[in-house]
């Protein structure tokens, strides 16, 4: 089972292979907004993946065109409600305008 640190906080969590890493932040007790339930419809979700990005699931195309109406997206960020956990240990950073900080 892959371990998902969350920045800035620093909390982990043992989350199952193929998971999304939105679960798997709010199972760590995190405060993430998520204004679709997850269905990668409004980019709230937005997170920056620092270590790990490429056991994660590789972008599809409605999420990469929902990234691409985001500010401030970069080479890192990912919608949490659409990365699905691989077998490898990730460090996902949330952003305060997107994580209910």
């Amino acid at each position: 089972m892959p371990t998902v640190t969350i920045q800035p906080s620093g909390k982990t969590y043992e989350a199952a292979v193929g998971s999304t890493i939105l679960a798997a932040i709010m199972a760590a007790g995190e405060s993430i907004l998520h204004k679709c339930e997850g269905k990668g419809e409004c980019g709230s979700c937005h997170v920056f993946v620092q270590e790990g990005r490429k056991t994660i699931s590789k972008i599809q195309r409605a999420e990469n065109e929902k990234l691409d109406t985001i500010p401030g997206v970069g080479s890192k960020s990912r919608l949490a409600c659409q990365a699905l956990l691989g077998e490898e240990n990730i460090t996902v950073e949330l952003l305060g305008f997107g994580s209910g900080m």
